[in-house]
């Protein structure tokens, strides 16, 4: 039988962005509730951060013994269970879980409908039973993997980062289709547990970032033993599979390539078919990789005012960081009817390879596409006596500034260079030159 529900804020999505929002609203004094499909906690917790920085971990601490020599030490190198890393993955997930919660969520006030939603008008949602009627609605429902349209893809047992972590046993040859930050993750940490690891890149890997920084984090991954091919196009995949073993054959403009697990890491969907937008009012739009996503102004309103949609489904960084910082902006709008504007200039980036890459603002080549004088400073990190003592000199500090001192951007590639991001980061958000 449908119940009726109405309220003050109606959150679809329990990702990072919608918890944030959730919790929030609820917490100064908003009826809110909260729709979820899915698992509590969204990609984040479950298939994205929490697991592939749990998995590198354990890679980092495999590798640790080969930094040894170097200072004086022997040590041998240690002997991996795979399955009971995957204990320790899973482990981190469970011991987070419990701040996700239905249940805490529920005892903070919020109403909980564990369904997917889906628009039947401009100002009710419809989800299992319930028939919610909202004065705003969050749109909060995050990504998931894109599997591109590859010939035979959808016949070879292949990997995307949603079923990546329940694997029990070390894939033999793992090879990876996309070499951005999700995909050089997973082939370091892989390659580290003792898998054997090929990345295969139709462009430039880390095609993001400045290639200057790339190169330090490429070339850590080789010597780790990790086979990277840049501007190499999939063309088709083959697979077969007996009681011994698997085997995928990725073939390519360079060559033939074979492994016993596929991972797909071809970049992420925004989660919209379910919604029924169209109900709703609200219009779509694409995103630079040309993805459909919602669209939205700067104060993450969709073309129905009634309706803000934040996180990966609007289009925006793909980050739990900026998922986060769009939850306040939307509070600030809906609970204090402030015209608050999301800014991304100043949106950090890490990706946790060794050496870590991190940045901040523009590159060289996004500064010079739209500054007329723009300055380059470098600062290697085999100039730094730390770097030196502790036998961690691969790595500099680029940092992109206007000819009178304005900090543009930074980029730092080394050890904890996502630590090290965080005066550059206060110093673009507060307009501070490089004199600071």
């Amino acid at each position: 039988m449908v119940q009726f529900l109405k309220t003050d804020i109606c959150v679809v999505g329990a990702g990072s962005g919608g918890l944030s929002v959730a919790a929030g609203a609820v917490q100064m004094g908003a009826d809110v509730v909260l729709v979820e499909g899915g698992k509590m906690g969204g990609d984040c917790l479950n298939y994205g951060c929490v697991p592939s920085k749990a998995l590198l971990a354990a890679a980092h601490a495999a590798h640790v013994h080969t930094r040894a020599r170097g200072l004086g030490l022997s040590a041998r190198a240690p002997q991996v269970n795979f399955e009971q890393v995957m204990d320790h993955v899973h482990d981190v997930i469970a011991g987070i879980a419990p701040v996700d919660s239905v249940d805490r969520f529920s005892k903070l006030g919020v109403k909980v409908i564990e369904n997917y939603g889906r628009f039947i008008s401009p100002k009710i949602m419809a989800a299992g039973k319930y028939y919610i009627a909202a004065k705003r609605f969050v749109i909060a429902t995050g990504s998931s993997a894109h599997v591109p349209e590859i010939e035979g893809l959808a016949d070879a047992p292949f990997l995307t980062n949603e079923t990546i972590f329940d694997l029990r046993d070390a894939p033999e040859h793992l090879v990876i289709i996309g070499g951005g930050p999700i995909g050089m993750e997973m082939a370091q940490a892989h390659r580290r547990l003792g898998a054997n690891v090929t990345v295969i890149e139709a462009a430039n890997a880390l095609g993001r970032e400045d290639p200057e920084i790339v190169r330090f984090v490429l070339d850590g991954l080789r010597e780790d033993g990790v086979t990277i091919l840049e501007n190499a196009k999939v063309e088709k995949i083959t697979s077969s599979k007996n009681a011994r073993a698997s085997k995928v054959e990725v073939h390519t403009s360079a060559g033939k390539f074979s492994g016993t697990h596929l991972l797909v890491a071809t970049g992420r969907l925004a989660n919209i078919a379910r919604l029924n937008l169209p109900a709703a009012g609200v219009e779509t739009a694409h995103t630079p990789a040309g993805q459909p996503c919602i669209r939205t102004d700067k104060r993450l309103r969709t073309s129905n005012r009634k309706i803000f949609a934040i996180g990966d489904v609007a289009g925006g960084p793909q980050f739990t960081h900026s998922a986060g910082y769009q939850a306040g902006i939307v509070i600030r709008n809906i609970l204090f009817h402030l015209p608050a504007s999301a800014n991304f200039n100043a949106m950090p980036r890490v990706t946790y390879t060794s050496p870590e890459l991190a940045h901040v603002g523009l590159t060289e080549a996004e500064a010079r596409r739209r500054h007329k004088s723009v300055k380059i400073l470098r600062w290697p990190f085999e100039e730094n006596d730390r770097a030196r003592a502790e036998r961690e000199t691969r790595g500099m500090v680029k940092a992109v500034v206007t000819g009178n001192g304005k900090i543009l951007g930074a980029s730092i590639v080394g050890n904890q260079a996502g630590d090290l991001l965080a005066p550059w980061t206060l110093a673009l958000t507060q307009g501070l030159g490089i004199s600071a």
